[in-house]
């Protein structure tokens, strides 16, 4: 069990922090996509350190502007 700070937003919560709608946090919970989440009594929520978790996995450097044009070799 990880040590985790009890700290849940809902779905609403979450789509504001990313810019997303509610609708699209539904859809990739039915594609299997997305942050881990909770189903307590009928509501979802998830726990901020999934959250972080899942943005932390998505994490991409920026590529160089000299390379941004390179073609492999």
């Amino acid at each position: 069990m990880t040590n985790c700070p009890i700290r849940h937003l809902h779905q609403v919560e979450l789509g504001r922090r990313w810019s997303v709608s509610p609708r699209t946090l539904e859809r990739w919970r039915w594609e299997g996509r997305g942050p881990q989440y909770l189903k307590l009594g009928g509501r979802v929520v998830y726990r901020l350190c999934d959250i972080e978790a899942y943005e932390t996995d998505r994490q991409r450097n920026a590529m160089p502007a000299s390379q941004a044009g390179a073609v492999p070799r």
